[in-house]
């Protein structure tokens, strides 16, 4: 535990010694910014931030890859990651750490955000229910954690930044589209009443606006909670792979 430890502390340390984590943060505070503006302050209707919570997926998708995107990908390209590997650190416990660094910057990028949430409180009459924000901020963990695990394993089978960039985000793109779209392909009809079970079944954002109306539905924390444990596992395979390479 003290070397997952060490390993999520240097991740930390090194977003914020490097241009891309004040990137992120400046990334990030921006489009939320601008999507609480657009969604949360409408005239003549009660403050909420519903919408601002339902659209988390897409607020996530331009930013996580970017964080995602050097965790294992700089190790490779520098060439750090053969001493890492000859450490006590196990494949697991390497992409744990990484992966556990990735989280904490993540959630150093939300938390500001929660002066936006104070702000509506103090200044809104009535105030919005607590609620459906603390069950929304939940939601952009979930939500910033499953992409994270999807971006690390994209980062362990390249050593190029960029590219990891590119195919994380693509790859959460269709996590985002890509059932609202096959479903639209599916003929009506019974028949494919299955196929349609299958695509709300791993759809993400359906489960972000539940989340946002203050509904804290199990199978959701589940779904998101077993999507990244299984890429973080995926990507310590793929990571123990180049032993045998």
């Amino acid at each position: 535990m003290s070397v997952i430890l060490t390993i999520a502390r240097r991740e930390v340390a090194s977003f914020f010694r490097l241009p891309v984590g004040w990137v992120c943060v400046a990334l990030f505070m921006f489009l939320a910014g601008l999507l609480m503006v657009t969604t949360s302050l409408t005239p003549d209707q009660p403050a909420s931030m519903r919408a601002f919570f339902a659209f988390a997926g897409w607020l996530l998708m331009p930013v996580v890859p970017a964080v995602s995107m050097r965790l294992i990908s700089e190790e490779l390209r520098s060439g750090t990651i053969e001493p890492l590997m000859t450490s006590p650190a196990s494949d697991l416990g390497i992409v744990v750490g990484k992966y556990l660094g990735g989280l904490i910057f993540l959630a150093v990028l939300i938390l500001p955000t929660a002066t936006h949430a104070a702000v509506l409180v103090w200044v809104s009459d009535p105030a919005p229910d607590p609620g459906p924000i603390v069950s929304g901020y939940l939601a952009l963990m979930l939500v910033g954690g499953f992409y994270l695990s999807v971006g690390l394993l994209i980062s362990t089978l390249t050593g190029n930044q960029t590219l990891a960039y590119v195919l994380a985000f693509f790859s959460i793109l269709g996590l985002l589209a890509g059932p609202g779209l096959l479903g639209a392909l599916i003929p009506p009809g019974e028949g494919w009443s299955w196929a349609r079970e299958v695509l709300a079944g791993v759809a993400v954002n359906p489960r972000a606006a539940d989340f946002s109306r203050g509904v804290v539905d199990t199978s959701h924390v589940v779904y998101f909670v077993s999507g990244s444990a299984l890429f973080v596992v995926l990507s310590a395979l793929a990571l123990a792979s180049r032993r045998w390479r």
